[in-house]
């Protein structure tokens, strides 16, 4: 009977599965997706306070139902890998496909919205063409997003499968409160800035690093940032800049799946918008600022600007050009106007409100 019965797995069948399980997620993200057990009543807990008028209480039961649903039935790594490719697919590739198509599809509307004009453009003569590199970047990005996901996932697999310590990443039905993820997430990013920082200027900009030239050689032959350059570089430089700043603090700080997923997020759409080239941003304070620090950087060689935010850069003395300081202060002066001419605005509406009063009152 014994030898009926199967034995445990071996270190090198483990080994196999840690490469195996990340890339069967890649080859079929959708079968994958659609075979999570649970996925479906968990889905409906979603959808049905969403278009309903239940109360903050009643929806926050049904969010908390939906996540220990999807906990109880699935492998956390599954939710975590499903969950974190997602994340990337909806606010980095997605905006940045759609503002690239944009940038190909209408030049001549895109051109006017461009901090650096027609370098900026994915398809210009700068950037080589219709038959330039567009095509490489756009690849090369979406392919490092995914190397990323996998790494993490690896991650996962060798503490929990492995070597049988703790996941890196929390995974239980306990959801944690607003003030818990705010604090995460702002360390988080913090954390991240100092890594960038560190990371980016003594591995990818030093004479002594033997990944100086592939960083140099890849992101830095780029004429100005368009869609999908902010994950453009040779794999090596990219798992150093890109993910490792990233995720290091996650762990660090063992971050909750839901937390993560929030982080991750953020700096989604920071990627998907500050390297996009506009000149026109959500947020001139900070992804206004962003983009600029990441545009004089690739544009003066690297000399200055490692960090993402430009806190590091500030205190280090290595910014270039404007610094977060003077961001905060043109912000501020932009608010300042903005209300000095909305007061004005109002005053003339009120002058002209009296006036019209007093000509009635006389014509009758």
């Amino acid at each position: 009977m014994n030898l009926l019965q199967s034995s445990e797995p071996s270190v090198l069948d483990r080994a196999l599965q840690l490469v195996h399980y990340p890339l069967h997620v890649f080859r079929n993200p959708v079968s994958t997706f659609l075979s999570i057990p649970g996925l479906s009543p968990a889905l409906s807990f979603l959808i049905i306070p969403t278009f309903s008028s239940y109360s903050t209480s009643l929806n926050l039961l049904f969010f908390y139902l939906t996540w220990s649903t999807l906990v109880w039935s699935n492998p956390p790594l599954k939710i975590e890998l499903i969950g974190t490719l997602a994340i990337r697919i909806l606010f980095y590739i997605i905006p940045s496909l759609i503002s690239l198509l944009l940038d190909s599809a209408v030049p001549n509307v895109a051109v006017s919205i461009k901090e650096h004009g027609d370098g900026a453009l994915p398809l210009s003569e700068e950037q080589g063409g219709r038959k330039g590199r567009w095509w490489k970047v756009a690849l090369v990005s979406i392919g490092n997003v995914l190397l990323g996901v996998i790494i993490q996932g690896s991650v996962e697999y060798l503490f929990t499968e492995i070597l049988y310590i703790r996941s890196a990443l929390k995974a239980s039905t306990t959801i944690p409160l607003p003030w818990s993820i705010a604090w995460d997430v702002l360390r988080g990013l913090l954390l991240r800035e100092l890594f960038t920082y560190v990371l980016h200027r003594y591995t990818l900009h030093s004479p002594g690093s033997p990944i100086t030239q592939y960083h140099i050689s890849w992101y830095h032959t780029l004429p100005a940032p368009y869609s999908l350059t902010a994950n453009y570089d040779h794999p090596i430089a990219y798992v150093l800049h890109n993910f490792l700043p990233t995720y290091i603090p996650a762990v660090l700080c063992r971050f909750h799946l839901l937390t993560y997923q929030l982080y991750l997020a953020l700096i989604s759409l920071e990627e998907a918008f500050a390297y996009s080239g506009y000149n026109i941003l959500p947020s001139a304070l900070i992804l206004g600022g962003i983009a600029r620090r990441q545009e004089q950087h690739l544009m003066c060689d690297g000399k200055g600007n490692y960090g993402c935010w430009g806190i590091v850069d500030f205190l280090a003395g290595t910014g270039i050009g404007n610094d977060i300081v003077d961001d905060v202060r043109e912000e501020a002066d932009g608010k300042e106007e903005v209300a000095d001419k909305g007061s004005r605005n109002k005053g003339k509406a009120k002058g002209k409100g009296k006036t019209t009063g007093r000509r009635g009152r006389r014509g009758e």
